[in-house]
């Protein structure tokens, strides 16, 4: 199991968890702190830190064969601390995702493989993963949960064509889906985003 980090309320004590996960090259800690930014206060925290700081070794986009097994061992990651949290009497309902880029993809792919009623799901500049966008990859009904993905119009990872086509698939799965997309080229989180998302989803 990989290395996990906590923060925010002791689980035993928290009615929300959000699973936070890195972008490549970062760490457990760096997506931490993002809670100084976001209304997590409620929540306990808890985030996965990728064996050598990466999720899988090429572009979320690349053949998917060469991105194993390095993306089937994130996913098990991921589901390991949804299964845990599950059998520590948490509701899917309760359990949210944050991610930054790879972390992004990440989350994105993990909900919509196991679409159910989350808290949120929230992807600051992410898509769904594979080479081909294959909506056949993904089951369940999201039942109305907010899912989240901003970016920009030219991000150099992740193309706007690829948030555009996952935003429509997670719209079909059930999801109350927003992207908003800025006019820069930057590869990071905005505070206008930080914004909508406290003011949509974090609200309470």
């Amino acid at each position: 199991m990989s290395n996990l980090k906590y923060a925010g309320k002791p689980l035993e004590q928290a009615k929300k968890v959000a699973i936070m996960i890195h972008g490549r090259g970062a760490t457990a800690e760096s997506i931490l702190s993002l809670a100084d930014h976001l209304n997590l206060a409620e929540f306990a925290l808890i985030a996965p830190q990728a064996p050598g700081n990466t999720w899988y070794p090429y572009s979320f986009m690349a053949p998917d064969e060469s991105n194993q097994p390095s993306f089937s061992l994130s996913m098990n990651i991921v589901d390991g601390i949804v299964k845990d949290l599950q059998k520590s009497g948490f509701s899917s309902e309760q359990i949210y995702f944050i991610g930054f880029s790879q972390g992004a993809c990440l989350s994105l792919e993990y909900a919509s493989q196991h679409a159910q009623k989350y808290g949120a799901v929230i992807a600051f500049t992410g898509g769904l993963i594979g080479e081909k966008f294959n909506p056949s990859k993904y089951k369940g009904d999201f039942q109305n949960t907010p899912v989240f993905i901003g970016s920009s119009h030219q991000d150099m990872h992740v193309p706007l064509s690829r948030i555009e086509e996952s935003a429509i698939q997670i719209k079909k799965m059930g999801a109350k889906m927003k992207t908003l997309i800025f006019q820069d080229t930057q590869h990071t989180i905005r505070q206008e985003e930080v914004d909508w998302v406290n003011e949509h989803i974090l609200f309470d």
